[in-house]
């Protein structure tokens, strides 16, 4: 079972590098807005994040593939191509579809840390990490981008102004 828990955190390490990979590009794309400090709140957990998955796996005897965290940034940075309604600039849909994904990816890792926890024990493994904190962080990191999500998504869609 410990192979499937190897190779379970080495996807999910690639997962998270993309999603830190993403906030940090948001952040840039919003900087000196509203939505922006959010995002570079959430980035910088995200970091944190990351970096204390790589403490778990490294407790673990769990090495990281290189192949997949580079898969992770190379996907991060395709995904700068996608077609959003502008040909040379960052448009509303861009920032809707940022938001939205990272949002999903939140919610994922929320569900991750809870999978560590509970489903693989390492509550009991490694009784130091806090994983109800990290749980409660990804609720609150969920929580702080979800009004930029629905106002942008709203405008984006509907050309609604936000309320």
């Amino acid at each position: 079972m410990e192979k499937f828990l190897g190779i379970y955190l080495k996807d999910q390490l690639a997962l998270g590098v993309l999603w830190r990979e993403l906030a940090r590009r948001a952040e840039r794309n919003n900087r000196g807005s509203q939505a922006g400090e959010a995002l570079a709140r959430v980035a910088m957990g995200i970091a944190e994040d990351v970096d204390t998955f790589r403490t778990i796996m490294r407790r673990l005897g769990v090495r990281p593939n290189p192949a997949k965290t580079a898969g992770a940034v190379a996907a991060e940075r395709l995904g700068r191509l996608k077609l959003n309604g502008r040909l040379r600039t960052y448009s509303m849909l861009s920032r809707f579809v940022e938001l939205e994904i990272l949002t999903m990816g939140i919610q994922g890792k929320k569900q991750l840390w809870t999978t560590l926890r509970d489903l693989a024990g390492l509550a009991t493994r490694l009784p130091d990490i806090d994983f109800d904190h990290l749980i409660a962080r990804a609720e609150r990191q969920r929580a702080e981008l979800e009004p930029f999500r629905t106002s942008v998504g709203t405008q984006a869609f509907r050309g609604d102004q936000p309320t």
